[in-house]
């Protein structure tokens, strides 16, 4: 089984979200399960140099975009057992950052014919290319519209998989013959509601829609999540399923992980105390008992933070502590920082990214608090289960496929359910309650830390969906 995994970013060569982390673990993971998984996504100029340095060129060709053609250097690396492809085009791809350009439609337009395109030059033919996310949505378009025809390709089938359903890659009509080069008269496939979306084209076009949670799958159906393509998900239902996602347990391993104080293992869970006073102490905290609370979001209402706004203060009565990392709209960014000024001994805010910090505030914390409006998984409560830090989540898409409450004293976490600041705080008045309770909340991080949050079962999964598409030989 050969399976080509397109995407726009994969660690650990370019990173802005989630899907990075995916395109990094998955194929690893599909490798150990003896399928031939491979990587193919953009040289963007912002990959760091000593990864560069690995990656030895392959070939050039031309790929066309409408009515011009472009160069495409093909680039190949070795990474984790894994071979990864790079599409080069300065013009395209030399650039600070990944997304946010007026002609992000015409790079990843680009990106996935020269996908297509590269295919008959790297000595690898695909029996399936996996597509991820609008900026691959061409692909099976592409495939279907303008390359079915050529033998070469004929019995290559696409998947493509919905990260985040917000995000489709809408823009005016004018770009259907200036940028995407589509055969006339089939403006159909990528028309929605009077302008182009990409990611309705993939959904009509591909073999099979995969979302990375099972409830997430379904939530999609509903207009309220749908943003507005739950009429043309319905019309395909069929080929609509959901696999959560999974974390690769190499690189989130509190026996291993290097960025964090103190290893620690189910063994010697209490050296994880020894993580939260050094973390309380590099955040200019008080280093006390008080239950720590982490949180590493994007500081959006997207993420529920506005619920955290509305109760933050009345949280902060108890004898409780925050850190929080992230960056994102103005409004609660200035929010928190104001918060950590007036409540210094409470509230510790690092506005921004830090990895490194982020590895500590999932090690040290003791609860990791992620009340999301929607979460097509998450994969931020997986990580922290991972280092027994107990998630508090609202039961919306792969949250509630992963998290389930402990009150009946068997769950892993703590739950509500109703988007709504006051069940929020229940919540967490619930989990310091759990907190106070040292014998019980030592079992329930203990289960935490028991649950398989890997890739090995949606793996498998994965492989079981590639077979049901792939044609069966004679």
């Amino acid at each position: 089984m050969k399976i080509l995994f397109a995407t726009s970013e994969a660690e650990p060569f370019a990173k802005s979200g989630g899907l990075a982390d995916v395109s990094g673990a998955l194929p690893k993971a599909l490798r150990k399960r003896m399928v031939g998984a491979r990587v193919i996504m953009p040289l963007y100029d912002t990959i760091q140099p000593e990864m560069k340095e690995k990656m030895t060129f392959i070939t050039n060709i031309t790929v066309p975009v409408s009515w011009r053609r472009q160069y495409c250097g093909v680039f190949e690396a070795h990474m984790n057992g894994v071979i990864y492809y790079f599409i080069d085009n300065q013009y395209y791809f030399k650039r600070d950052g990944l997304y946010g350009y007026y002609d992000d439609a015409e790079r990843f337009a680009f990106f996935s014919r020269a996908v297509l395109e590269v295919i008959k030059h790297i000595g690898f033919k695909p029996e399936i290319i996996h597509c991820n996310d609008w900026q691959t949505a061409m692909i099976p378009v592409y495939l279907t519209e303008m390359y079915s025809k050529d033998p070469y390709y004929a019995d290559i089938k696409t998947v493509f998989t919905i990260h985040n359903i917000q995000y489709q890659g809408k823009y005016g009509m004018e770009l259907y013959g200036d940028v995407l080069g589509l055969p006339e008269g089939r403006e159909s496939i990528v028309e929605y509601e009077g302008c182009v979306n990409l990611m309705k084209g993939a959904i009509q076009c591909s073999d099979k829609i995969t979302t990375v949670s099972p409830t997430y799958s379904r939530e999609i159906l509903d207009p309220y999540y749908s943003h507005g393509l739950d009429m043309i998900l319905k019309e395909f239902t069929y080929k609509l399923t959901g696999i959560v996602n999974g974390i690769d347990t190499d690189v989130y391993n509190p026996e291993t992980d290097k960025f964090i104080y103190k290893n620690y293992s189910l063994e010697t869970l209490k050296d994880k105390e020894v993580n939260k006073a050094k973390l309380k102490e590099e955040m200019g905290l008080p280093v006390n008992d008080a239950p720590l609370f982490g949180m590493v979001t994007r500081l959006v209402s997207h993420k529920g933070i506005d619920l955290v706004k509305c109760v933050f203060e009345e949280l902060l009565n108890a004898d409780l502590q925050f850190v929080i990392l992230g960056s994102g709209e103005w409004e609660f960014e200035t929010f928190f920082y104001e918060m950590s000024k007036k409540y210094p001994e409470k509230v510790a805010v690092k506005l921004g990214f830090d990895n490194a910090l982020a590895h500590k505030i999932y090690a040290s914390a003791d609860f990791f608090l992620m009340p999301s409006k929607s979460e097509p998984c998450g994969l931020a409560q997986l990580v922290a289960l991972r280092y027994g830090t107990i998630p508090i989540v609202r039961e919306t898409g792969g949250l509630n496929d992963t998290v389930t409450d402990s009150g009946n004293g068997e769950g892993n976490g703590f739950t509500f359910s109703s988007y709504n600041a006051h069940d929020m705080q229940n919540a967490v008045w619930r989990a310091v309650a759990g907190f106070g309770n040292q014998e019980g909340f030592d079992m329930l991080r203990k289960r935490a830390m028991e649950c398989n949050n890997g890739w090995s079962a949606s793996a498998n999964k994965y492989v079981k969906l590639y077979k049901e598409i792939i044609p069966k030989k004679d």
